[in-house]
Order: structure tokens, then C-alpha cells, then sequence
């Protein structure tokens, strides 16, 4: 499995169904130095598993209370991606964009918040994919895509651009 066409898409199904979701407010964006789990050291959006019974959008803004201790406003999903990892781990991942959140953030024993300008996303700590989509998003598009990983690294990727009326 080296890339996106060795995967069977059509009868992919995925293990774990988790959530990101990035709070941006005057040119700025709320991102987290992950503690624990799955990408740990690295840098992302709050998010994580959605529980059993719980939609997307609930499981996106209680992962934002518990990880950094603030509640998100204004919420929208504007992107769905799905991971295979040559592990085996298949995560479909639904992604967020809030234009406000009430709080302050603080760190937990799972993240570290940190309020970063847009044009200074430190890509180069985060996960390979993230900028392919994270562009689309913060331009307030909507956006689907695939990505296959060895590990932390990249091997294959696919984003498009949806039409400002997708609903997922």
C-alpha cells in the first residue's frame, strides 16, 4: 500500500470517526500542541473520537471544552478526509471552522493552546496533509479528501474543493 490506488475505496469503512476543529478570530487561529495519543508533539486543531450515539458537530465542540477549555461559536463543518494508515488504521476525520469561542484557553494534560497568526501556521509540525486543506478551509471553502500514511509520513493525497452549498 504505497498509494491512494491500492486502497478499495468502495468498500473502505472506518474504524475511528473523530473530529478537528479550528477556532480563527481576528487573523488568528486557535491551534494545540498535541500531549497524548495519536499525532502526540505534534501540532493540530482540538478534536478526537466521537462517541458512540454523539453527531460530529456535538463531538467537536465538546473535544474543544475538554482538550483546551473553551466553547466554540459559530461552528460549521467545512471538510471530511479520510485516513488509511499502512498499519491498517482507517479514520475518517470531519473538520470544523468556529469564528469565535468564549473562555480562555487553557493547557490540559492533553493539549497546549496556542493562538497563532494565520500567515504563520507552522506547517512544518503538523501532519503532511494539512497543507493541502487547511488553505481551503481558512478561505471559508468547503473541501473532501483522502490521504494515505506510513506512520507520520505522507505517501499519497487527494483534496477537491467543494461547492459552497455542499452539505455533508
Amino acid at each position: 500500500m504505497r498509494t491512494l490506488a491500492d486502497v478499495d475505496w468502495k468498500s473502505w469503512s472506518p474504524a475511528v470517526r473523530a473530529t478537528l476543529l479550528f477556532v480563527v478570530r481576528d487573523e488568528c487561529i486557535l491551534l494545540i500542541r498535541k500531549k497524548r495519543g495519536l499525532g502526540a508533539g505534534k501540532i493540530n486543531g482540538p478534536g478526537g473520537k466521537i462517541d458512540a450515539g454523539e453527531s460530529p458537530l456535538v463531538a467537536a465542540i465538546r473535544e474543544v471544552q475538554e482538550e483546551i477549555g473553551v466553547t466554540p461559536e459559530r461552528v460549521e463543518q467545512r471538510g471530511e478526509i479520510r485516513f488509511q494508515f499502512t498499519d491498517g488504521l482507517a479514520l475518517q476525520g470531519f473538520v470544523f471552522l468556529a469564528r469565535d469561542c468564549t473562555g480562555s484557553p487553557c493547557e490540559t494534560d492533553e493539549a497546549a493552546p496556542l493562538w497563532t497568526p494565520i500567515d504563520r501556521i507552522p506547517y512544518e509540525q503538523m501532519w503532511a496533509d494539512d497543507v493541502f486543506w487547511m488553505p481551503i478551509l481558512l478561505a471559508e471553502g468547503k473541501f473532501r479528501g483522502r490521504a494515505l500514511f506510513d506512520g507520520d509520513a505522507l505517501l499519497d493525497h487527494c483534496f477537491e474543493t467543494l461547492p459552497a452549498d455542499h452539505r455533508f
